[in-house]
């Protein structure tokens, strides 16, 4: 049985009750964790505060060493972490391979980045001068992790913010928390006490504490808006950095020179990955009125060749959803786009054959527009909602008309819109013919409601240091601008 980690050891902590972690793909309970409280996160802090006056003084290089251990270690385990991860999550272990060699990839990632520098040298306005602009870590960094990608977007805050000297302490999602505590138990023990905590638990009941704790002074969490402004709204009276990825809406273009059966794959990988659980699911789709029918028939087909089950399946290309709340949110959109007068081409029930799991089938809507909850709220499901434009100027406008600004797609083989759509397009990631794809060295995050944090890159890393600027002058000497005024 999971239990917290805290100062390097495994325990219960002040817990009283545990939280069943249930297979989406069966519902049935696969194990269970503690319900942490709030003096469990407040151990976990304090633990997390000592040990960062050592952490921040380890060498970059010893911690480059650490973060490449953790990696060979991971690395040994991919096997049953790949298999645990898709019980407890639920998408295809296809994804999860995926997800696990993100993981890895960018521990090593940053343990090099980590030891490139520290900041730069200024030229000095005097000769006897040193100015230096130094990037130190913060202390102790909440970490607050989604279900969808416990562990991509775990990776995402914990490496480079171990890198940069922080220590920490990490809030999994109550949902998919058994992966995370197999990581600490088998691939993270050789760091030092104190320097990776985890507190398993309810948000509010872990999750605010960390946030209210004042020796937390950086809040990474990604998640919805909602939760994300209610963060906001607690630690920006204590001025914590906040490290907030939220909520999108992203918007796939498709340009009237596209190939149909191209863009169907396309579209359908972007919106349907994770059973449209990714905070980069395509999730508004804009299809030229001249060929609309075109590539909605060949979309259709695509989406009617998928294939449902549970994740540890071979042959399975879509899973079940986390939970059936999630679900029930994702046929109310559906719903009342219908109610409005969209239609729906394929899916849009739960499936036969398969009465235990959250699986809904993949659905393709036509006749949608922007009053429908479905094209203005994040969805989160498999729902592919399609909507006719006029002109390419119309798609850029009404790729932008959304209070999100994640990511946005564009399928084109014209130079000139390309450069006109990542231009105009208000969202932090553009993918133009290949959705979806990421890059170590490239920044990820949104604009808008979608939040301004950064993950990845050279901004990943500075996401979790401040800077100082050092003025220093060898000559200790008066100086003729100090007072007196008036005397040579």
């Amino acid at each position: 049985m999971p239990l917290h980690y805290i100062d390097g050891q495994f325990s219960m902590g002040s817990s009283k009750e545990m939280i069943d972690v249930i297979d989406p793909a069966t519902e049935q309970v696969i194990d269970s964790v503690p319900r942490g409280t709030e003096a469990d996160a407040h151990a976990a802090v304090a633990a997390a505060k000592r040990a960062y006056q050592v952490w921040r003084r380890t060498s970059a290089n010893v911690r480059a060493t650490m973060l490449h251990e953790a990696a060979s270690k991971m690395r040994q385990h991919q096997e049953h972490i790949v298999r645990l991860l898709t019980l407890e999550e639920g998408k295809p272990v296809p994804e999860n391979e995926e997800e696990f060699e993100w993981l890895c990839t960018t521990f090593d990632y940053y343990a090099e980045l980590g030891r490139h520098e520290r900041g730069r040298v200024l030229p000095s306005g005097e000769w006897s001068q040193l100015n230096l602009v130094l990037k130190e870590p913060y202390g102790v960094a909440a970490c607050i992790v989604p279900w969808n990608y416990p562990l991509l977007l775990l990776a995402w805050k914990m490496a480079p913010a171990l890198a940069a000297g922080n220590t920490l302490v990490i809030k999994p999602s109550e949902l998919t928390p058994l992966t995370t505590m197999y990581l600490a138990e088998h691939c993270w023990d050789h760091f030092p006490q104190g320097v990776i905590n985890i507190v398993n638990g309810l948000g509010i009941e872990v999750a605010e504490p960390l946030v209210l704790h004042p020796d937390v002074p950086v809040i990474a969490f990604t998640g919805s808006l909602q939760i994300g402004q209610r963060i906001a709204s607690l630690a920006s009276p204590m001025m914590k950095k906040l490290h907030l990825e939220l909520g999108g809406k992203d918007a796939f273009v498709v340009s009237d020179d596209a190939d149909p059966e191209m863009t169907a794959s396309a579209l359908a990988y972007a919106a349907l990955t994770n059973a449209g659980q990714v905070c980069t699911s395509t999730e508004r789709v804009y299809l030229p009125k001249s060929r609309a029918k075109e590539f909605t028939e060949a979309l259709v087909e695509h989406v009617r060749k998928l294939r449902m089950g549970p994740g540890i399946e071979s042959t399975t290309d879509i899973g079940p959803m986390i939970g059936d709340r999630y679900r029930q949110k994702v046929e109310q959109h559906i719903s009342e786009a219908v109610g409005k007068g969209a239609k729906v081409l394929v899916g849009g029930k739960r499936p036969a054959g398969l009465d235990k799991g959250y699986y809904l089938e993949p659905t393709v809507l036509t006749n949608v527009d922007h009053s429908m909850v479905i094209m203005r709220e994040e969805t989160f499901g498999p729902a592919i909602p399609l909507m006719e434009y006029s002109s390419f100027a119309e798609a850029i406008e009404l790729t932008n008309d959304s209070q999100f600004g994640l990511g946005a797609c564009l399928v084109t083989s014209d130079p000139l819109k390309a450069k006109l759509f990542m231009e105009e397009v208000k969202a932090g990631t553009v993918w133009i013919n290949d959705p979806l794809t990421d890059n170590y060295a490239g920044p990820f995050g949104g604009m808008k409601f979608s939040g301004g944090a950064r993950e990845l890159g050279q901004e990943g890393l500075d996401e979790f240091r401040e800077t100082k600027h050092v003025h220093w002058d060898f000559a200790a000497k008066i100086k003729p601008w100090w007072y007196p005024y008036g005397q040579s």
